[in-house]
């Protein structure tokens, strides 16, 4: 655990840090002192990030892919493979490696440019559609997959020049929406956000010296659940310190999780007009901040379930149960029960001393985008 077990002393850290933040924030207010934030007549405004990046960089981008040589697929996945990872497909039962490598590769090909085994044993004159279905019933798992891209990252991590992009301690997160195509998957859906045709994403967690060390399926329409998974159940050689998303993972019970689980969580606030706080003590005691204020934090929720709480996350930490599939069980009560909202109330303190700090730093506002960027620069590349 990295926060104190017992309660009342939990409860007296979190609470002399509220008040303390809560306080200097106000002032700040007050004051008219908070860096590049503008508040006025119960609004308040952040201005968009200047672009610190040198206008002839694109150029100078696309002069060093113009001189890169043209590769096939097929010969970069073949060369990967020397260095690292295949040897992580093995059979379910008898844990060995498959003899027909060029069969998996085939296989592992048709999943990741989505053409499907059926197309891909027609471009093969040398394999069967029989041959790649059972190449991928038995030795093609997300397991083994986890464990491939796990290799692949260690083998990135150890070239020198990973360390230019960042000590490898940091981490963003996000999905790349794929419309799905002829027998859907149970997880297809349709997402307002990309049209009327059902689809899925792609959900990669990548490290700041852009290593993707964990990639999942999921709905189009849940990213929040899956954060915390990418980041406990890898197997990638990192120990990731903080992590960043996109304002789709901005909710309380991940909140709560990361910090209960260590994780320093850190969205990208992006309407922050209508971000609301939360108080220990009377909200009249802020009152440049009221306009922001939500409500109390309800500490008895979180000291009648505290050792409920304790619990689940150990549960969680050994993998007993993950991440995702107990986020989504919480949510999906008609009526939340006392443990949901005794995590919902550890996440408001949280979100409360995250968006506070949001105000009066600039560097984590930038250091944030910048995260989030090198995600974006992932998806554009794939």
């Amino acid at each position: 655990m990295s926060i104190a077990t017992n309660i009342d002393e939990y409860i007296q850290k979190r609470c002399g840090l509220m008040q303390e933040q809560l306080t200097m924030v106000n002032q700040l207010i007050r004051n008219q002192e908070l860096s590049d934030v503008s508040v006025y007549g119960g609004h308040i405004q952040i201005p968009s990030l200047k672009k610190d990046v040198p206008d002839d960089v694109a150029d100078l981008t696309r002069a060093i892919y113009n001189v890169l040589p043209r590769i096939k697929l097929t010969d970069l996945l073949v060369e990967v493979d020397s260095w690292t990872h295949s040897q992580q497909f093995v059979h379910l039962h008898t844990k060995t490696g498959p003899k027909d490598e060029t069969a998996l590769f085939a296989a592992i090909l048709a999943e990741g440019i989505n053409l499907g085994l059926s197309k891909m044993a027609d471009a093969c004159p040398t394999i069967t559609y029989t041959q790649l279905a059972w190449i991928a019933d038995w030795y093609i798992s997300d397991e083994n997959y986890t464990k491939a891209l796990g290799v692949l990252s260690n083998f990135q991590r150890q070239n020198r020049h990973a360390t230019y992009w960042g000590n490898g301690t940091t981490s963003s997160s996000d999905g790349q929406y794929f419309r799905s195509s002829g027998a859907s998957s149970p997880l297809a859906q349709v997402n307002a956000k990309h049209g009327r045709d059902p689809g899925l994403n792609f959900y990669t967690h990548i490290s700041d010296q852009y290593d993707p060390f964990y990639a999942q399926v999921i709905s189009s329409s849940e990213e929040a659940p899956h954060i915390i998974d990418g980041l406990l159940y890898h197997e990638a050689d990192t120990r990731i310190e903080e992590h960043y998303t996109d304002a789709a993972g901005f909710v309380d019970h991940v909140f709560a999780m990361c910090h209960m689980l260590g994780f320093r969580f850190s969205p990208r606030i992006k309407s922050i007009d209508k971000t609301k706080i939360y108080t220990i003590d009377k909200p009249s005691y802020y009152p440049e901040l009221n306009f922001m204020i939500g409500g109390t934090i309800q500490m008895k929720h979180i000291r009648d379930n505290w050792d409920a709480l304790l619990r689940l996350i150990s549960s969680v930490q050994n993998g007993t149960v993950t991440a995702s599939l107990i986020l989504k069980k919480l949510a999906s009560y008609p009526r939340q029960n006392s443990l949901a909202i005794a995590l919902r109330e550890i996440g408001r303190i949280e979100r409360t001393l995250y968006t506070l700090e949001w105000l009066q730093d600039p560097a984590l506002r930038r250091r944030v985008q910048v995260g989030l960027n090198k995600g974006e620069a992932k998806h554009s590349l794939a």
